[in-house]
């Protein structure tokens, strides 16, 4: 009997069923962060710890799900807990959509026919409506999840980091690849009906496919911030006491009970108290990603406790490991194991030489980086100004050429947000062979506040192979300056001021502002000054915003609430890339111009404007009255939001309450009655008392 592929396919997917069957189903968990789904609840108890929660899940045969949220209190400032169990669940719908919600972690209780299934909470991180394009590793067709979920735990050809599970054709994609790997192609893309697991049953020396290094987060958002977020908003896995950081890195990556990810040293201990937390999430673990530490609220009270140093997981790439290396000598038999770079592969030459080639995009220009299996001589130009925007490398295996974005040096292309250039990689340093290589590199400027990685596309083309990048767009901050232009905290009314929402010089973008209040410290009184279209309330309390170079400005006289000295300030800030149009507002019989209206993007079909999320940015001023600034020892700090550090304030009131004053009044009234009382008495007494008679 002669196979075809079709009842090989078919055979090898009623082999695996077949085997799984001779396992016992165990008990298991996925989890999604940051999500939640419809459901039945039938049990609910606060303050449980999160293992608790999920242990009682297990022991439930009804629960089927459960939802643990741990909301920080801003008066404590301390996570509440709150355990949900459900007997009915929504997650099992593939057609159900997960709702958004902070500080959430969702549990859902499988059945995996795998050996394999380790007794950490649960076994698979998934993240709904994702995949990540171009890692398969294989290809097979299970009838549920959990099947294909069990394929990844029982797989022995690689190592399974992370699954795809299409609902509606039964595909399931196993890869050695996840969200932290290193490489081009890494990033987590939109697949309606197709969800996206991870394996959290590695072990600690298999959580990153080549070396595993902690390191600070260089993600665009300051460490100060980023630790005061984790410290307040992500649960604690475990804490102990340490006496270093290194000690506290050393937990981490030994840690067994569950997959370390990250951990914040909070310096010295100080009696019994622990100082190091570890932690399963990252940033990559979130849905909003570095975002979310910028949007991250702050407590109302600050107990002062030290922010400490924040580490996160970081997968590198090192060149001395052999299976990351290029291939020196190459066969006539293609060797698919050695990362498909040979002869017939679009990035190697007839030389021999194989080349990777990666693109960064940077504020002011585009990083075009080249690795080569052996040394390289020759030159690296943009087409067509290869006299003016070149470099020359002389037996290098890693070399960079960097396009400037402006002007005819590198002659770089732009159009609705796409930067693009050609990039020659010749030997000759005159003549130009089939031996070499040709690559359109591409940089999509991304005008929302997310953040997104860069991807490398090479195409079947000896003549030109194509790169995209998007980069990150800078972080806006606010500022408060006086009339010499130096940053203040605290001011009195009627003072001039500068509002300023600033980016870097060096960037591309423009930036626009709209819905802009002002709020009192409390949060009982608030003040729109910049309306929904970008247009000022009462441009006689808050004028409109003017640019100055990238940055939006206002000047305006300082004023606060009648209740609260603070003044906090919150504006929703986009970007353009250029500079953006303005709005044209109108106030009585005059129209002014202002900054906060993003620019009309023009179609082939029609005119439409984007719509895209807005970045909420804040920051808070002390606002004294006439004469408060003579009892500042009885001012300490108050909460101030600055972009790069926070600050806490408490204010005492100086002033006199009407009662208070009543009360003295009578007070000096009755000591002054009691005064002369007394002399009235001393005085008649000494005058009834009779003089003695000298003899």
């Amino acid at each position: 009997m002669k196979w075809r592929p079709a009842n090989l396919l078919l055979f090898s997917v009623c082999f695996l069923a077949a085997a799984q069957q001779l396992v016992q189903a165990r008990v298991a968990f996925e989890k999604l962060t940051d999500y939640d789904f419809q459901g039945t609840t039938y049990y609910s108890v606060k303050n449980l710890s999160l293992y608790e929660c999920q242990g009682w899940c297990r022991e439930e045969p009804d629960c089927q799900a459960a939802a643990f949220s741990f909301v920080v209190n801003p008066l404590t400032p301390a996570q509440e807990t709150l355990c949900q169990l459900q007997n009915v669940t929504a997650a099992n719908n593939p057609a159900s959509t997960p709702q958004r919600s902070s500080s959430m972690y969702y549990m859902v209780k499988l059945q995996l026919r795998s050996e394999n299934a380790c007794q950490r909470p649960w076994n698979f991180e998934r993240v709904p409506n994702k995949i990540i394009r171009g890692l398969d590793n294989a290809l097979i067709y299970t009838s549920t999840k959990e099947a294909c979920l069990s394929a990844c735990l029982n797989e022995k050809r690689f190592i399974c980091r992370s699954v795809e599970y299409d609902y509606n054709n039964m595909k399931c994609v196993l890869s050695d690849s996840d969200r932290r790997s290193v490489g081009q192609f890494v990033q987590l893309v939109d697949a309606q009906g197709v969800d996206y697991f991870e394996n959290l049953c590695l072990k600690p020396s298999q959580a990153c496919k080549f070396s595993r290094q902690f390191q600070l987060p260089r993600i665009g958002v300051s460490d100060d911030k980023v630790s005061q977020y984790v410290g307040l908003h992500y649960y604690t896995d475990k804490e102990l006491q340490v006496t270093s950081d290194t000690a506290c890195k050393l937990a981490c990556e030994i840690e067994s009970e569950f997959l370390c990810r990250s951990f914040l040293y909070l310096g010295q201990p100080t009696g019994s108290q622990y100082n190091c937390r570890l932690y399963h999430l990252d940033h990559k673990s979130l849905p909003d990603g570095p975002s979310t530490y910028l949007n991250g609220e702050r407590p109302l009270i600050d107990v002062g406790e030290p922010s400490g140093d924040y580490f996160e997981n970081i997968c590198e790439k090192q060149s001395n490991q052999a299976e990351n290396t290029l291939p020196v000598v190459f066969d006539t038999v293609e060797d698919p194991a050695v990362n498909n770079l040979t002869r017939n592969d679009a990035n190697c030459d007839k030389t021999g030489t194989c080349y990777d080639v990666s693109v960064h995009c940077k504020d002011t220009r585009i990083a075009v980086q080249v690795r080569t299996n052996k040394p390289f001589n020759g030159r690296i130009y943009a087409l067509g100004r290869s006299e003016t925007c070149n470099i020359d490398v002389i037996n290098s295996d890693t070399f960079r050429l960097d396009l400037t974005m402006g002007g005819q040096d590198c002659n770089t292309q732009s159009a609705t947000g796409i930067y693009s250039n050609t990039v020659v990689l010749q030997h000759h340093s005159v003549v130009m062979t089939k031996a070499d290589k040709i690559y359109k590199v591409k940089c999509t400027y991304d005008m929302s506040s997310k953040n997104i990685s860069f991807g490398m596309l090479p195409i079947r083309d000896p003549e030109m192979i194509h790169i995209n990048s998007s980069p990150e767009a800078p972080p806006p901050r606010i500022r408060i300056l006086d009339a010499r232009a130096r940053e203040v905290e605290t001011v009195r009314i009627g003072d001039r001021l500068t509002f300023r929402i600033e980016i870097p010089e060096d960037t591309p973008y423009g930036i626009f502002a709209r819905s802009c209040v002002a709020m009192a410290k409390d949060s009982k009184s608030t003040f729109q000054i910049i309306d929904d279209d970008g247009c000022p309330v009462d441009p006689s309390i808050f004028p409109a915003f003017t640019q100055d170079g990238n940055a939006l400005q206002s000047i305006y006289e300082a004023f606060r609430f009648t209740e609260s000295y603070g003044v906090i300030f919150q504006c929703n800030v986009k970007y353009c890339l250029g500079p953006c149009e303005p709005a044209v507002c109108e106030w009585g019989r005059d129209s002014v111009e202002s900054w906060g209206r993003k620019r009309r993007s023009v179609t082939a079909s029609n005119d439409t404007v984007e719509e895209e999320e807005d970045m909420n940015i804040s920051q808070e001023i002390l606002v004294l009255d006439f004469g408060d600034e003579k009892n500042r020892d009885f001012l300490r700090s108050e909460a101030s939001t600055d972009f790069g550090r926070d600050k806490t304030v408490t204010i005492i009131e100086p002033c006199p309450t009407k009662t208070s004053v009543l009360a003295l009044a009578v007070t000096c009234a009755l000591m002054v009655l009691v005064y002369l009382s007394t002399l009235f008495c001393y005085y008649m007494k000494k005058w009834m008392q009779p003089h003695k008679v000298m003899a």
